[in-house]
């Protein structure tokens, strides 16, 4: 992943931050800490693809509700979870959506389905992703020089699997503290 984002730099970095999320923001943070990427590019990248991913889900939703992909995901138990969630707790829901492991998948279909008015949910979703991507990407950052010592002392391949294991053990916690776990 590293050698795909150093060379093709923050444009992957978007892309990667929206399709896939956390690993890539981590490692575009990994990767401003060693000045292969600009620090504001990365984080950015991170925010922008994030938010681009989640205003296409929720339009799509919105007004392509009968295709076969909207169907699919709808189908999906975590889909009417995050239904029961959205009508409950909207805003929250939409600020907190990205940190919610089981959720994140399905939670821009299901808000774009729900009866939340776009106006509250763009402006919503803008705020959550711009901390979502200061937070990861600043994580990864931080996380730098402890990555750089890993892999100086036990190769690349062993600091690739630490900082994994360390985004696991994170969304574990994540997990174990949300309610209802």
């Amino acid at each position: 992943m590293e050698e795909l984002i150093l060379r093709y730099g923050v444009i992957l970095l978007f892309l990667g931050a929206g399709i896939e999320g956390e690993p890539f923001a981590l490692a575009g943070g990994v990767l401003a800490h060693r000045h292969s990427l600009p620090v504001y590019g990365a984080v950015l990248a991170a925010i922008g693809g994030s938010c681009c991913i989640d205003q296409f889900w929720f339009h799509l939703s919105r007004y392509f509700s009968r295709t076969r992909i909207v169907r699919r995901v709808s189908e999906r138990p975590a889909f009417q979870r995050a239904i029961e969630l959205i009508e409950s707790y909207p805003i929250r829901f939409v600020l907190l959506f990205r940190f919610a492991y089981g959720l994140r998948a399905v939670a821009p279909v299901a808000i774009g389905a729900s009866r939340l008015p776009t106006w509250l949910f763009v402006p919503l979703n803008i705020v959550a992703a711009i901390v979502w991507g200061c937070l990861f990407t600043g994580l990864g950052y931080l996380a730098g020089p402890a990555f750089e010592q890993a892999e100086a002392r036990y190769g690349k391949g062993i600091a690739i699997a630490t900082v994994c294991l360390s985004v696991a053990v994170f969304v574990f916690v994540m997990r174990r503290g949300r309610p209802g776990k």
